[in-house]
């Protein structure tokens, strides 16, 4: 398994347009992605639960891949995070 923490820089924090390219990116990879913050985890490829974490700029978020592509999956996910939020 592969994890890591990444704090939001963007302003706006994690709204509609950064979410959905999160699920998009998520989606081009086989491994389980969860996306956390406080605590609570939800899979990185579900819109609706990304929402629901209520991502703000200053928060610490915690990604966790796992599967048979997890180094690559978290190599993309960790760049998109810092070339997008």
């Amino acid at each position: 398994m592969k994890e890591f923490t990444y704090t939001i820089t963007d302003p706006d924090g994690m709204h509609a347009r950064p979410a959905g390219a999160l699920v998009k990116t998520a989606g081009e990879f086989k491994s389980s992605i969860q996306i956390g913050r406080d605590g609570k985890f939800v899979d990185a490829k579900r819109i609706f639960g990304i929402m629901s974490l209520g991502v703000k700029a200053g928060n610490e978020i915690t990604l966790k891949v796992e599967g048979d592509d997890e180094d690559t999956a978290a190599a993309a996910l960790e760049k998109f995070f810092k070339e997008n939020m």
